[in-house]
């Protein structure tokens, strides 16, 4: 594969990469869209915000959303992200989910601030509402409820989801339109890298 200056790891290439988005400014670099599908098939794509990538790229949801309850009965997800700083990019990632561990999900709890923690006991995502006041209504009841900021409990619905990539692909514009396109393909416990045309 000519690609020599591509990582051999997929997410050490994806960190290295988000990371010049970064210092290139560019606007919420760790959003990707999310794809999940119901277990008859049926498709549907969000934004997310990535939180990590040990292991795989993880994100932190309502269980009970929609996509959470997809993502459980199809644990099965892809993802993309697009920066046009430092320069038109995109990442593809394809691949099995698992939840995240209670504890890592706390951690990650602890280190929201109190407001979005509220919001996150008040709203449960994806239901249906009486109005906008009623949403406030509940935020309002939630820190009454919890006024010690420093022990709001994260509710059992809440928590994590990692997909564990499969597939990784990376495009970059090019000029003269060959632009590269590099697929990552997990192998047994390694992973075959490839050249595509564009």
């Amino acid at each position: 594969m000519d690609a020599p200056e591509f990582d051999l790891d997929p997410l050490r290439q994806l960190a290295s990469w988000l990371e010049a988005a970064r210092a290139a400014a560019a606007p919420m670099p760790e959003a990707m869209a999310l794809s999940s599908a119901s277990a008859d098939g049926q498709p549907s794509v969000r934004m997310v915000i990535l939180r990590g990538l040990r292991d795989g790229l993880t994100f932190f949801t309502d269980a009970e959303s929609d996509k959470g309850t997809e993502l459980v009965a199809n644990p099965r997800a892809a993802a993309v992200f697009h920066w046009l700083l430092p320069i038109n990019r995109q990442v593809r990632v394809a691949g099995s989910v698992s939840v995240v561990s209670d504890e890592e999900a706390d951690r990650y709890w602890a280190s929201r601030p109190p407001g979005v923690r509220y919001n996150a006991i008040a709203s449960h995502q994806s239901r249906v509402v009486e109005s906008r006041e009623s949403l406030a209504d509940a935020l309002q009841a939630a820190a009454r409820r919890y006024p010690d900021e420093s022990s709001i409990p994260r509710p059992a619905r809440w928590g994590g989801f990692r997909i564990a990539p499969e597939v990784v692909e990376f495009w970059e514009e090019k000029p003269d339109r060959i632009h590269d396109r590099i697929r990552y393909r997990r192998s047994s416990a390694s992973w075959e890298i490839e050249r595509l045309s564009p």
